[in-house]
């Protein structure tokens, strides 16, 4: 039962749920549509009162009788799902995939950014301090200057282990 309650309270599963209810009223919107607005119209080119009574081919049986073929019902059918796919694609996908590049292209160029006033870490400043003395010639009386990665300002406050 554990198992089972994870596997629901996952966002996936969450997001599918949402989307069949959002694919669901996507669809009795377009089903409208198509009925009430491109049936008739595709229904008058071909002089029936919609798809459904439209392009209707019969065929014999082996009964003697014979057997319809809706070719309307397959057109509009298709119709319907071409509509629904371009109002989700549309309405949802291409919105949401912008708003993704927009959002990854704002975090690259945080990335990219260095920040220019960015106090040396102790690492750093011990390094530069190591690197200091291990320079041939230095004397302990005289203060060096800097050259590591980040150098303190002159108008940094003094103080152990910084330097101006």
């Amino acid at each position: 039962m554990k198992g089972f309650k994870e596997f629901l309270l996952r966002g996936n599963v969450i997001d599918l749920a949402v989307a069949v209810v959002i694919g669901a009223a996507f669809t009795a919107i377009v089903t409208t549509i198509v009925n009430s607005l491109i049936n008739p119209l595709i229904g008058a080119v071909f002089n029936a009162s919609s798809l459904d009574r439209a392009l209707i081919w019969k065929i014999p049986t082996v009964s003697g009788g014979s057997a319809d073929i809706l070719f309307g019902a397959i057109i509009g059918a298709v119709i319907n799902f071409v509509i629904v796919a371009a109002v989700v694609y549309f309405a949802l996908v291409l919105p949401v995939n912008h708003l993704k590049k927009v959002a990854f292209d704002r975090v690259k160029n945080n990335e990219e950014q260095t920040p220019q006033d960015v106090p040396p870490t102790d690492v750093e400043v011990l390094l530069e301090i190591r690197d200091l003395l291990r320079r041939p010639g230095s004397d302990e009386g005289t203060a060096p200057t800097g050259g590591g990665a980040h150098v303190a300002p002159s108008t940094a406050p003094e103080g152990p282990g910084i330097a101006g």
